[in-house]
């Protein structure tokens, strides 16, 4: 009976679709032309564009038609998008509609029709779309006579700079008095009155040096040696108590705080100080509020006599208002010192040819500086990939230099430095706007932000990770970037922090004030800037817990990047509504949020590229309508430590790129990850250990055509599963010439010794970890890996032989923990015996510096190599652990000596623990019999 009436409703519903595909043929063939057109006027464009960005900064009316064609541009890149994302969905859902079993031919059947006439639909809206788009710029390019801009054409080549390192912070600033006055003033002596804390104020310009003055006494060695406590705070503007209250508790506890209110904040900063001698460092003060700073003045008085608080302030009314003792007024440095900063930039690694002919002109340069430090770092940045005497007079006499009314003459540097990047860049640059200031960017992040946006153009020798890394570095030679730390991580993974100097940061803004904000929750329903909502494109939130998420934000259609910073866990459930909004955006981060879930409706995000969700500590599920993003680059679940499961589907996600697990609780791979050829980031592949998960569950095999990975991968539940030397093999761990890191995780058996043959790295491996491995000798490939720098064996219970490993010739940080080894004797160091002549040259661990060994309970003997062949010393050379500094020995309670070669060894740093032997022999409160031997090491902890 259904049946019967289906029957005529389908042949209706199929005639109508014949009838779409037939217009849709004609359709189509107008969007392809639409499309060409587009491009066509994109090339216009942005060849416009160079000419008319040079001509805003001095014509207000072109920076609003500038404006505008930004505008259509955003909305003309948003729709090519979708064109070409609905494309690839389209040929993705037709792929599975063909693969699909026989026994599912008749709901296919049924839902065919409708599949097809949503594609007719689709296509048609998006051709609209296209057609509107078109019409917008044909208006808009119309104005471009009225201006008489001219095609200009900016090369994309980079030039070539002489040195791509990071700036060096140590340049000389000239502030060598200023410097003695503040530190003087720190240590000098104060006023004994009871609660009385004086306040030091540095005064200056924007980009006169006051933050590296005050960085200067901060890290002084007397003054560090002075002070109980030194705290730095970043102020800026708006003043925010609670922020300010909270950072400072965190520098003095070592952690975040969990107090919220700031009466309750204050009280605990008082509590926390109270009798400590402090130095509180609050730089870039804005505010001339009186009441915002007494009663945070007040929680500070609990500290003990000479405590001290250091300003720093563009403003003089500033520094009053705070109740100033000592006033340092930072005045423009000479031309001379200006031209000394210039010049160790701009001439750096020149010939003393090229800086004689260039002195000259290069002293007029910098003599434009106006006495700026921060000028002459970015000029002599900026000329640097100057080669010509003529590059240099162009330079000089540029009509920038006229622009005397923007920050008092900071702005004119910045812009010569600026247009003379590739327009690629320039906009990599300017992206950094939409961060707070002294927001602490890392380098991998922001690479992954950029490539979200479209920025970095992929090539057949470079992946655009590589290219975001040069753009990078370009930034920071021309000092657009600073205060670069670096963090070597365990996983190799690329932990650059750095941040923008607060004019930098200006500079970035006036360049974009329609594109990119910074919202706070001070300001909420407060207009933070003279645009609206609906004209930003990339959008930073900080939000209280009390605060919850302002609607408003959805009227900003357009935007492309959300940073949310709240642990409010009401974000939750505004997130659907801000799915279903805000369609355009390209990068969204919501780490260290509260949410549980990600709502289905993260599906209608069609442009995502990347997704943040590290350290979302509550978030239990992700949806499969994820794998709807098509486009999806990176998604980032670390410390994610309540999800267990990935998205079954998420081998629909064919341009991944970086997939970071780690620190979840994710307890399988799915199946159909080898369809994501894409990746180059996979830190973790589970093994499944059976059980309900099995068939979902990819096997070790999906890993063999994912040859892009490169940096770390740890595989664990090795053996713990259904696979076995064959799947393993299957893997072609040999084939991922990018791999770093290997970490292979076992589960103790005594056939691991058959599976970890099969998983040979490739030999350009530069770390390696073998843990819980329960066969009897390490695989023959180890000795194979000569690039080896670090090596971790933890817990390998039957292991009683160690293979040579003295003859890895790059290893520097060898770890032993949990081995069943008894001595550690002459087949450890490499040598193979010591017969008369085998060993009167050899060097073994050429390059080891720390040598950690833990938990070897059964270890007695660990053999020196005394000099028994030739006794001459001009005839033999053996060296063993020529470079190691720092030895750990802990819980080893049968090891009766350190071999002659150790005590030899230029150590810095010996701890020993848990040893009981070793300490009475070398201890010196046991008064052993050989503390003689290492009492001259720096460090010893026993």
């Amino acid at each position: 009976m259904a049946e019967a009436l289906l029957s005529p409703i389908l042949e209706q519903l199929t005639k109508i679709v014949a009838q779409q595909v037939h217009e849709e043929v004609t359709l189509v063939g107008g969007v392809k032309k639409q499309v060409d057109k587009l491009k066509s006027n994109l090339i216009v464009i942005q060849s416009v564009l160079e000419d008319a960005e040079r001509k805003q900064v001095k014509d207000k009316a072109v920076r609003d038609w500038v404006d505008k064609l930004k505008d259509v541009c955003y909305d003309m890149d948003d729709v090519l998008d979708e064109w070409s994302s609905a494309i690839l969905t389209w040929k993705m859902e037709e792929a599975e509609e063909n693969t699909r079993s026989l026994q599912k031919m008749r709901c296919s059947f049924l839902g065919s029709p409708c599949f097809c006439l949503n594609q007719v639909v689709r296509r048609r809206d998006i051709a609209l779309k296209i057609k509107e788009v078109c019409e917008k710029v044909d208006d808009i390019a119309k104005a471009r006579a009225i201006y008489g801009f001219e095609l200009y054409r900016a090369t994309d080549e980079l030039q070539r700079i002489t040195s791509t390192s990071l700036v060096d912070e140590s340049i000389v600033s000239g502030r060598d008095d200023e410097r003695e006055a503040v530190v003087s003033k720190l240590l000098g002596e104060s006023i004994q009155e009871a609660g009385y804390v004086e306040v030091i104020s540095i005064v200056g310009m924007g980009g006169i040096g006051k933050t590296t003055l005050a960085q200067l006494a901060f890290n002084d060695a007397e003054v560090t040696a002075h002070f109980k406590k030194k705290i730095w705070v970043c102020v800026s503007d708006p003043f925010d108590e609670v922020r300010i209250a909270k950072a400072i508790l965190e520098a003095l506890q070592r952690g975040a705080p969990n107090l919220v209110e700031l009466e309750s904040l204050l009280q605990s900063v008082s509590e926390s100080i109270k009798g400590k001698k402090f130095l509180l460092v609050l730089d870039d003060v804005w505010t001339e509020n009186h009441g915002q700073w007494e009663p945070l003045k007040l929680s500070l008085k609990s500290g003990a006599p000479g405590s001290r608080i250091l300003v720093t302030t563009r403003k003089h009314s500033v520094a009053t208002m705070m109740g100033t003792d000592h006033m340092i007024n930072l005045e423009r440095l000479s031309d001379e010192l200006c031209r000394s900063i210039f010049n160790q930039v701009a001439f750096h690694k020149r010939s003393k040819d090229e800086c004689e002919r260039l002195t000259e002109i290069g002293d007029k340069i910098a003599n434009k500086c106006k006495g700026l430090p921060l000028a002459a770092k970015v000029l002599g940045g900026l000329m640097q990939s100057k080669r010509t005497r003529e590059e240099w007079e162009q330079v000089l006499s540029s009509e920038l230099w006229e622009l005397e009314h923007v920050e008092r003459g900071i702005f004119p540097p910045l812009l010569l430095s600026y247009y003379d990047l590739p327009s690629v860049v320039r906009r990599c640059f300017l992206y950094c706007a939409m961060f707070p200031k002294d927001y602490e960017m890392v380098k991998d992040e922001l690479v992954k932000m950029w490539m979200a946006q479209g920025y970095l153009k992929e090539t057949p020798s470079r992946d655009m990770e590589l290219v975001g890394e040069e753009y990078f570095q370009v930034l920071a030679a021309r000092s657009f970037f600073q205060d670069f730390k670096k963090y070597n991580r365990y996983d190799l993974r690329e932990d650059m922090r750095f941040k923008m100097h607060d004019i930098v940061h200006d500079f970035a803004q006036f360049l974009t004030k329609y594109e990119c904000l910074t919202m706070d929750v001070n300001n909420l329903g407060e207009p933070t800037t003279e645009i609206s909502c609906e004209r930003v494109r990339h959008l930073s939130m900080k939000l209280s817990e009390e605060t919850s998420f302002p609607v408003s934000i959805c009227k900003a259609k357009g935007l492309r990047s959300l940073l949310i910073n709240t642990g409010d866990p009401s974000l939750g459930a505004a997130l659907p509504d801000v799915f279903k909004q805000l369609t355009c955006i390209r990068s969204l981060n919501l780490s260290m949020s509260s949410i549980e879930e990600i709502p289905n409706e993260v599906g209608k995000l069609i442009h995502l590229r990347r997704l943040n969700l590290a350290s979302c500590r509550e978030l239990e599920s992700l949806p499969e309508t994820m794998c709807d993003l098509c486009n999806l680059q990176s998604l980032d679940v670390t410390g994610c430590r309540s999800l267990n499961e990935l998205p079954r589907a998420i081998g629909k996600l064919v341009k991944l790129r970086h997939l970071w697990i780690d620190g979840s609780s994710v307890a399988f791979m799915p199946k159909g990850i080898e369809r994501i050829t894409c990746l180059r980031t996979l830190d973790e592949f589970i093994v499944c250990g059976g059980g309900e998960n099995e068939s979902k569950a990819a096997n070790l095999r999906e890993l063999r055509n994912l040859n892009h990975i490169g940096g770390s991968l740890s595989i664990w539940n090795l053996g713990r599963g259904i696979e076995d030397a064959s799947d393993a093999a299957e893997a072609q761990l040999k084939n991922k010439k990018r791999l770093l890191r290997l970490v292979l995780d076992f589960d103790f058996n005594s056939e691991n010794g058959i599976l970890i043959e099969v998983l040979r790295p490739p030999s350009d491996l530069e770390n390696l970890t073998i843990s819980s491995y329960g066969g009897l000798e390490l695989p023959y490939w180890m000795m194979t890996l000569t690039r080896l720098q670090v090596l971790t064996l933890g817990h390998c219970v039957n292991l009683e032989v160690l293979p040579p490993l003295g003859r890895l010739p790059n290893l520097e940080s060898l770890e032993l923990s949990g081995l069943k080894v008894r001595s550690l004797g002459v087949g450890f160091i490499g040598i193979k015996s010591v017969n008369e002549g085998e060993i009167a040259r050899f060097n073994a661990f050429p390059k080891l510096k720390k040598l950690w060994m833990w938990n070897l309970k059964e270890v007695e003997e660990w053999d020196g190599i005394e000099r028994r062949v030739g006794e001459d010393a001009n005839t033999t050379s053996i060296s063993i652990m020529p470079q190691l500094r720092e030895l750990r020995i802990e819980n080893c309670p049968l090891l009766r000596a350190l071999p002659d070669y150790v005590l030899a060894a230029p150590l810095q740093e010996l701890t020993v623990t848990g040893c009981p032997i070793l300490r009475k022999r070398y201890g010196e409160e046991e008064m052993g019999g050989d503390w003689h031997k290492i009492s001259h090491i720096r460090n010893i902890y026993i």
